[in-house]
This record gives C-alpha cells, structure tokens and sequence, in this order.
C-alpha cells in the first residue's frame, strides 16, 4: 500500500494499479498524516467481490469510479460505478458495493473521524 500525508504527495493511479500485485485488494493507497482534515482511499475489489450492506452514521462520503465496473447500492438504490462515476453517499443510508466480472476501483473521500477520546460519562 502507498501512503500520503504531505502537501504535493499524491499518486499516479496506472502507476498504483500496475505495480499493485495481481491479487491485491482493498485499499491500495490512503491518505496519511496527523494533520490531515480528509480521508481517503483507493479500494480495489477483486471480480464479483462485494463489499457487505452498511450504515456509516456519521459522515457523508463521496465515490469516484477510477477504473473496472461494479454497481454501488446506496438507500435501496443500484448505482454503476465505473470510471467518472462520482457518487454522494450521504450519512445514515445503507451502502454496499459489488464488483463487475473485472473487478472496480473506486476513491472514497471523507471528512477524517476524529480520534477516540476519553471523556466522562454523561
């Protein structure tokens, strides 16, 4: 996995893709740094992998088809997620992704989950 945090960092997706290893999946690259205000991810699914139905109940999260086809299923509806798909999965809905005969490669970008805390009990 290829890691950035730092202003100007960044990466070459034919770059990440060709030097990925041929079974590699999941997040092949993410955003890294303390300071950071964003996360994000490149996330490959290998051909007809899924990725299970979910509630994220926080944060809104934006994804972009990079490369592949699949279909991204959010609030009960079918989405295709190809290259120049860019999606809007707002917070609260029921999400999940399945990969076409080829696989998919996707970004997700959010707003960074604030660190866990200790806090006194309300």
């Amino acid at each position: 996995m290829t890691d950035s945090g730092t202003a100007g960092d960044g990466v070459i997706l034919d770059d990440l893709l060709r030097d990925a290893a041929a079974d590699a999946a999941g997040a092949l690259w993410r955003l890294t740094g303390d300071q950071r205000q964003l996360d994000a991810n490149v996330v490959r699914l290998r051909p007809d992998a899924t990725v299970p139905e979910h509630v994220e109940p926080d944060l809104d999260v934006l994804a972009v088809g990079l490369a592949g086809e699949g279909t991204l299923r959010c609030a009960g509806a079918d989405h295709d997620l190809r290259s120049g798909a860019v999606l809007l999965l707002p917070r609260g809905a029921v999400r999940g992704v399945s990969a076409g005969p080829d696989g998919v490669v996707y970004l997700t970008v959010h707003r960074r989950r604030p660190g866990m805390t200790v806090r006194p009990r309300p």
